[in-house]
C-alpha cells in the first residue's frame, strides 16, 4: 500500500469534495492514495467514537461492547447516512478495495475476538461444577433454539435473502436465540460479589458451555451450507470431521500447544516472542477449520481454550495480547457491525412486532430453559430463578453469529438488524 504521508491528505481531500459520490451520483474509482486514506479514517472514527461511547457504556454499568455497537450505528445509514446521506456515501464508500480492506480487519477481529473468548474459558470451573452447568446450559440452548429455529421456518419470504436457504437462516437464527455471553455474565457475576459462590460458578460455567456449544453449532450449520441439505453424506463427514478436530484438541492439543510456546518463551530473545506463537497456534487452527469447511472461528475459540491453559500465559503476556484486541479490533469490529444496523428498515408496525416477538422468543426461551435445567441439576427455585435471569445475556456472542449469518447470506439487512436489537436489548 506504501507510506502515506501528509500530502496524500490532498487527493482524500479532493476525492471527498469533488467525486460524484460526494454529489449524490454514480461514483468513480478512487486512487490507491484515497483509498488507503479513506481506510485509515474509517478505523479512526470507529476506534475513537467506540472508545467514547464504549466508556460512557461502562459507567452506567454497561459493556463497552454497547457503546462500540451504538457508535457504528450513529456512523451507519441510520443517523448520518440520514443526516448527510452525501458524506455517508462518500466517507462509507462501495468501493470493493475499500470494502476488501475493512472486510479484511473485520475478519482478523472476529478470530482475536474468540481467542481472547476462548482463553475465558476456565475448564476447572467447569469439571467443578459440571453437572448443574451442562444442565442449565442445555436447558438454556434446547428452548430457545427450538423456537428460534420455528419462528425461521414460518418467517415471511420478505425478510429472507434467498428463499432457498429457509434452513440456514433458520440455524443461525435459533442459535443466534440460544446463545450466551461469557463476558456479559462474567461481569454481572463479578459486580455481584457471586464469584465464589455456588450459585455464581454454575452461571459462568453454564455460558462458557453455551459459548462452546455455540460455536460448534456454528460449524456444524456451514457444513450445511458448504454442502447443502441433499448431499447428507458430505455432511455428516464434514460433522465428523469436525467432531474429531475437537476430541484431538481438547484431548492432546494443550500439552502441545504449551510445550510450543515454551520453547518458543525459552530460546527466543526478542521482544514479545510468546505473542507470535500465540498468533500463529490461533491462526493454524483456524485455517484448519476452515479446510473442514467449518468456519475459521471455530479453530480461534479452540485455539483460544488450549492457549489459556498454558503455565508460560503470564497476566503480563495476556495483558499485552489482549490490549491490542480491545484497543483496536473490538472497536472495529462492532462498529463495523453497528454499521451494518440500519433502523431505517424497521420503519413499519410489523418490523417493530417482529423484534418485540423476538425479544419475549429469546428472554423467554433463554429464562425458562436455563431456569428448569437449573432446577434439574439441583439448584433451589430462588437460585434457578437467577440462574434464568442472568443467562439472558447475549452481547458480543450474538452479533459476531449475526454477522457470520449476514455474511453467508443467511440473515437480510432487516433481520441482522433486528438481531444486534435482541443483543442490545437483553
Amino acid at each position: 500500500m506504501g507510506t502515506l504521508s501528509c500530502r496524500h491528505l490532498v487527493p482524500v481531500v479532493w476525492f471527498l469534495m469533488m467525486t460524484p459520490a460526494w454529489a449524490g451520483t454514480t461514483s468513480t474509482a478512487a486512487t490507491p492514495e484515497a483509498t488507503a486514506a479513506l481506510f485509515l479514517i474509517e478505523l479512526a472514527l470507529l476506534m475513537l467514537l467506540g472508545r467514547l461511547l464504549g466508556e460512557v457504556a461502562q459507567r452506567l454499568g454497561q459493556p463497552a461492547v454497547i457503546g462500540q455497537l451504538l457508535a457504528g450505528v450513529l456512523l451507519g445509514p441510520s443517523v448520518f447516512g440520514l443526516v448527510w446521506p452525501s458524506a455517508h456515501a462518500a466517507l462509507f464508500s462501495d468501493d470493493s478495495s475499500l470494502k476488501s480492506m475493512v472486510e479484511a480487519v473485520s475478519q482478523l477481529g472476529i478470530m482475536l475476538l474468540l481467542l481472547i473468548t476462548g482463553m475465558e474459558v476456565d475448564p476447572k470451573l467447569v469439571k467443578k461444577v459440571r453437572f448443574t452447568a451442562t444442565s442449565a446450559s442445555l436447558g438454556g440452548i434446547i428452548l430457545p433454539f427450538a423456537l428460534g429455529f420455528g419462528l425461521g421456518q414460518i418467517l415471511p419470504s420478505s425478510l429472507l435473502p434467498h428463499a432457498g436457504m429457509r434452513l440456514i437462516t433458520s440455524l443461525f437464527l435459533g442459535t443466534a436465540l440460544s446463545i450466551s455471553s461469557v463476558k456479559v455474565v462474567a461481569m454481572v457475576v463479578k459486580e455481584l460479589d457471586f464469584t465464589r459462590r455456588n450459585l455464581g460458578q454454575v452461571m459462568i460455567a453454564a455460558a462458557i458451555l453455551d459459548d462452546t456449544i455455540g460455536w460448534i453449532i456454528v460449524a456444524v450449520i456451514f457444513a450445511i451450507a458448504e454442502n447443502g441439505a441433499t448431499h447428507k453424506g458430505a455432511m455428516v463427514l464434514q460433522v465428523g470431521e469436525v467432531a474429531t478436530f475437537l476430541f484431538v484438541s481438547l484431548r492432546w492439543g494443550g500439552r502441545l500447544v504449551s510445550a510450543f510456546i515454551r520453547i518458543v518463551n525459552d530460546n527466543f530473545v526478542s521482544d514479545m516472542p510468546v505473542i507470535t506463537a500465540i498468533l500463529l497456534v490461533t491462526f493454524g487452527f483456524a485455517l484448519l477449520t476452515d479446510a473442514m469447511g467449518a468456519h475459521a472461528v471455530l479453530g480461534a475459540f479452540v485455539a483460544g481454550i488450549l492457549i489459556g491453559q498454558s503455565p508460560i500465559l503470564t497476566g503480563h503476556i495476556e495483558a499485552q495480547l489482549r490490549g491490542l484486541i480491545v484497543a483496536l479490533f473490538m472497536p472495529v469490529f462492532f462498529g463495523l457491525a453497528g454499521l451494518g444496523v440500519n433502523l431505517t428498515l424497521l420503519s413499519t408496525p410489523h418490523s417493530w412486532a417482529l423484534l418485540a416477538l423476538l425479544v419475549v422468543i429469546a428472554s423467554f426461551g433463554k429464562f425458562a430453559g436455563a431456569g428448569i435445567g437449573g432446577l434439574f441439576g439441583g439448584l433451589s427455585g430462588r437460585e434457578a430463578l437467577a440462574l434464568g435471569l442472568g443467562m439472558n445475556a447475549r452481547g458480543s456472542t450474538e452479533v459476531i453469529v449475526a454477522t457470520l449469518g449476514l455474511s453467508l447470506g443467511a440473515f437480510s439487512p432487516e433481520m441482522f438488524t433486528l438481531v444486534v436489537a435482541i443483543a442490545i436489548i437483553t
